[in-house]
């Protein structure tokens, strides 16, 4: 292969010293001699020997100090400062003549060891014989600054180049190119400097020797690289000073390095590779070439990730379309940053022959790629956590009004139904009787339907009690917990990427693509939730989603960067990304007592979050207010791993000692930080470990661990992960509405609940043609057929037309239902299937008709159990002396919670409806006001079965389950009382909605069982 440095001749630099080097190095020389014979020689000749005359006594403490004991002293420290001074001069002169890399630190040495380390160098560039020793010495100076050391601002972002395949396979590349003369200079040579391993650092001299055969050709090297500025934005001056991700150009001659178009190298000097968002140009090489293999793999260093490994294809069953064929990823070096995390294939195969996740793709050039589809208004699958287009049946697509970013995002649309149901639990604390809590409108009722829509409770609960699930499995096993660089959230299952492989997971896990891959399909739900894991700490609190791509969700570590990420990208667009990740950092469920703190966003979102999420959010207006909090937890998190003996914070974490110490810190920013600041936050960023914290910044900052960019059009690229995914994007205006609907739930004023009209009775089950039951899981029993591919859809349109008796206008219909739009054609054909679904009553009339105002509506013959329960609790005002049997008749409608089992993405129109906020009210005052009537007759037994059924709907209300144990007190059953309790207890565990409980339920517990001890939260 022959590059562009083919038409010269190899250069040699000359080995003569300059002037300047001669005079530096005789200076340098000087001080040393003075420093470590003249400073002895004085401090004997004025003080004399340091050493006492006579062994030291304990009447010498107690001696007053006089100006001698002062001289005494301060003779005393100058010795041990020249004690520490000889040990560096040693400890860097052997480093420079053996040639063993970066030299062992002298403890409390940092300023010293530096100048010692440039005085050093100095004078052994005097030598002719040094000039093959000096490039080992590739340190760059001992600085104690953490981002002055081997530190690379982008490193983090490039990728590895694969070395170039050896003879015979480059062969006729250069025969292709000895017949196209003009193409020769097209092409030319770099290579990456590599990461430290240990405390080995890669010279110049190692390399020429790996890639030159000789190391004394390092000056070839130095000659081509000399004065350009590297990606990291320093310049190559010194041949002894290299740092790791440079990059090198190399003569022609050189092995093991990239070939890449000669018009690319500026770029690659400037970046580390291409132009970032360019096509990826291809090498002018024939294609009967065969691809290069990828490079062996490296032993990586302690504590650091090991580098990217392909992983391998598992073929996948047959389907009608050809499995997408992808290109070998490109590698970042090993210690700079995890392995290239792949994605998922984009050719979906059931389990459990799934297409295993593959190394993100080579771009293809501008020409071959398809042009890029408008990003519609999405919704989430109700299958995984991807997104889909709008359409109907025909295929039309529709506008959205609703906040379409938070129904795309299923993870914090579930997070944040889960805090509305806790701020709504509070509202119901206040609820007086007959009254329910106040309901939302306006754009706190789009936003909420855009949470119902998109919301994926499984997903988040899954993610959670796996992780935690896994984390007691591993600590039990006495294992160490892997390193989770992404997580993927699919069809039924949850895949996590890790790091190194590992071929064992504790089960339900199932290891794939030789072990880097921990697969939980989702039907492991159910026995993770029967898991007693409520005292398991969250290991992984720092996942959260970057978008989607398109088989599911996508999520990353913030803690396993290890330091600072920066995003790139438009402000408004980057800005929507940080919002996303802020609101469900604040929300989701796998993570504990985690501390967040915002800078430089507006007061609307500092403050709104900050209202949501109170325990976890803190919103300052610039870094310099967040940084002393930062530093002060980080330091607290390294006196914890040392005083606990743990060996990393996730090890903390899963053996659950010293759990208040592994509670995470993560902060987002609005703005880039300016510069000062931002030395000040890489330098605390940038441990080289996991310190229980993520940095999350905007803009290019120099020193940043990982860069990702996001596009105007909401692409992200998550640079060296290797994740190319639609963004999560959270906008000004879907935000606003949250905030509104959260200001809403905090409104503790009760309202009314409305009269209950009576009128005729409903019929009896007998008499009634079609039964629809919403006090619980949704069942329909009707005469007709119904196609299960379409039960889902009629049935929620038949649960909207028992919710409104009075009659719903088509269109009215068609909004509700289908949220995102339809045609009056779906919607005529949809109104009809449940027609015939419904049949006709016994007089041959439709129970699904048409009225004379043109509303849809259900016939007289159709009975809903939510109508007769309304029914019976009037007529239990209505006749006094049968209150109590009417009560019992209605509670026995109640088979658990409203609306129970219903399919995810449907009811959204629930948001803008009394039911949910009517039923549950009525339902607990009826079960509460049996309680207290059986309670009054003597039958605890009967106040028992009455407070166990309103439980069965509303088992977060513990109104009800104080009157539980009340009943169950007076029954004079002891142990049953501490069933009650124990099942308390288990539900506050594994319930979200249960932060803790109300002081007067503790209260109660402990005057019923004294011994009784209450119970934490997480």
């Amino acid at each position: 292969m022959v590059t562009r440095q083919g038409r010269r001749a190899p250069v040699r630099v000359r080995r003569q010293r300059s002037a300047g080097d001669v005079l530096a190095g005789i200076g340098a020389l000087v001080l040393l001699a003075a420093l470590m014979a003249g400073v002895p020689f004085a401090l004997l000749t004025i003080f004399g020997s340091p050493l006492p005359d006579h062994v030291p006594s304990a009447s010498d403490l107690t001696h007053k100090v006089g100006p001698g004991s002062l001289i005494a002293i301060l003779v005393v420290l100058v010795w041990l400062a020249w004690i520490q001074l000889a040990a560096c001069v040693v400890v860097e002169v052997y480093a420079g003549i053996r040639g063993v890399g970066v030299p062992a630190r002298v403890p409390l040495a940092g300023g010293t060891q530096s100048l010692v380390h440039r005085l050093v160098v100095a004078a052994l560039l005097l030598f002719t014989a040094t000039t093959a020793i000096m490039p080992a010495l590739s340190g760059g100076g001992l600085s104690q600054r953490p981002p002055a050391v081997q530190m690379q601002p982008q490193s983090q972002e490039f990728h590895r180049i694969p070395e170039a395949p050896e003879r015979p396979a480059a062969a006729p590349a250069a025969e292709n190119l000895a017949a196209h003369p003009a193409e020769k200079a097209a092409t030319t040579k770099i290579y990456r400097v590599h990461p430290p391993e240990g405390r080995h650092h890669e010279s110049l001299w190692e390399i020429a020797e790996k890639c030159l055969g000789e190391g004394r050709r390092y000056n070839e090297i130095y000659s081509l690289n000399k004065g350009h500025i590297q990606p990291d934005g320093t310049r190559l001056t010194i041949a002894s000073l290299i740092r790791p991700g440079w990059i090198l150009e190399m003569p022609a001659d050189a092995k093991h390095a990239q070939v890449i178009p000669t018009k690319d190298l500026h770029d690659y000097f400037k970046h580390g590779h291409a132009v970032p968002d360019a096509p990826a140009r291809t090498n002018p090489a024939p294609p009967a070439v065969p691809k290069p293999t990828p490079p062996a793999q490296q032993t990586p260093p302690a504590q650091q990730a090991p580098p990217t490994q392909a992983p391998p294809t598992h073929q996948a069953p047959p389907t009608h379309q050809p499995p997408t064929q992808e290109a070998p990823p490109t590698q970042p070096p090993a210690s700079q940053a995890p392995p290239a995390v792949p994605r998922p294939s984009a050719t979906p195969t059931p389990a459990p022959q799934h297409t295993e996740p593959k190394a993100p793709a080579t771009e293809k050039p501008a020409s071959e790629k398809p042009a890029p589809e408008k990003p519609e208004t999405a919704q989430p699958s109700a299958h995984d956590g991807g997104t889909e287009r709008p359409s109907d049946e025909t295929g039309r697509t529709f506008d959205v009004s609703w906040p379409h970013g938070i129904a795309a995002a299923s993870l914090l649309a579930a997070g944040l139904l889960g805090a509305l149901g806790r701020r709504r639990r509070t509202q119901m604390w206040h609820r007086a009787f007959g009254h329910m809590i106040v309901r939302p409108e306006g754009a706190a009722v789009e936003a909420e339907r855009a949470l119902r829509i998109g919301a994926d409770e499984d997903a988040a609960r899954l993610l959670d009690l796996g992780l935690r699930h896994m984390s007691k499995s591993m600590a039990a096993g006495g294992r160490a917990l892997p390193t989770i660089y992404g997580v993927h959230l699919g069809h039924g299952s949850l895949d996590l990427w890790i790091a190194p492989a590992d071929r064992n997971p504790p089960a339900p896990w199932q290891a794939f693509d030789d072990g880097q891959v921990w697969r939980l399909g989702a039907d492991a739900l159910p026995g993770l939730e029967a898991s007693d894991l409520v005292d398991v700490l969250a290991p992984y609190p720092g996942l959260v989603s970057i978008g989607t791509n398109d088989n599911g969700r996508i999520l990353v570590d913030l803690e396993a960067a290890h330091g600072l990420i920066a995003l790139r990208g438009p402000e408004d667009t980057r800005r929507a990304v940080l919002s996303a990740v802020a609101l469900e950092l604040a929300t989701n469920r796998w993570s504990d007592h985690m501390r967040i703190t915002l800078v430089g966003f507006d007061a609307e979102l500092g403050e709104g979050l900050a209202e949501i999420a109170p325990d976890r959010v803190r919103s300052v207006p610039t870094l310099e207010d967040a940084l002393p909090e930062l530093e002060g937890r980080s330091e607290e998190v390294r006196q914890a791993l040392a005083a606990s003996g743990v060996d990393s914070v996730l090890t903390g974490r899963c053996r659950g000692v010293f759990g208040e110490a592994w509670m995470p810190h993560y902060l987002i920013m609005a703005d880039q930080p300016a510069e000062r600041d931002a030395d000040r936050l890489v330098a605390l960023a940038r441990t080289g470990t996991r310190m229980a914290a993520g940095y999350v910044v905007p803009g290019d900052v120099q020193g940043a661990t990982w860069t990702w960019d996001v596009d105007a059009a909401g692409r992200l690229q998550a640079g060296v992960l290797g994740f190319d995914v639609e963004a999560q994007l959270v906008g000004d205006d879907d935000y606003r509405g949250v905030f509104e609907l959260f200001r809403t739930a905090a409104r503790l004023e009760p309202v009314e609940l409305p009269g209950l009209a009576g009128g005729e009775e409903p019929p009896t089950a007998q008499e009634s043609s079609v039964e629809v039951r919403l006090l619980g899981p949704i069942e329909v029993d009707a005469p007709g057929p119904m196609d299960e591919s379409r039960r889902e859809l009629c049935t929620e349109l038949l649960v909207y037309l028992a919710a409104h008796p009075e009659g719903v206008h088509p269109t009215v219909l068609s909004g509700a239902i289908w949220p995102r739009g339809t045609s009056a054609g779906v919607r005529d054909a949809s109104v009809a299937r449940v027609s015939d679904w419904l049949g006709r009553d016994a007089r041959g009339r439709p129970n699904l008709y048409h009225d004379d105002r043109g509303r849809i509506r259900l016939g007289s013959e159709v009975r809903v159990d939510l109508n007769v329960f309304r029914w019976l609790v009037w007529r239990s005002a209505a006749e006094p002396a049968s209150e109590t049997a009417y009560m019992a008749y209605a509670l026995d409608l109640v088979r658990g919670p409203l609306l129970a089992d219903r399919p995810r993405g449907r009811y959204a129109w629930l948001a803008d409806h009394d039911l949910e906020f009517e039923a549950p009210a009525r339902v607990i005052d009826v079960a509460h006001r049996l309680v207290v009537l059986r309670l009054e007759e003597g039958d605890p037994r009967g106040a028992v079965s009455a407070a166990r059924a309103g439980l069965r709907l509303a088992p977060e209300d513990e109104g009800l389950w104080r009157d539980l144990l009340r009943a169950t007190h007076a029954t004079g059953d002891v142990a049953q009382v501490q069933v009650a309790v124990d099942e308390l207890r288990g539900r506050v565990g594994r319930d979200p909605l249960f932060d803790g409980l109300q002081p007067e339920t503790e209260a109660l517990v402990e005057e019923l069982l004294p011994d009784w001890h209450p119970v934490g939260s997480r």
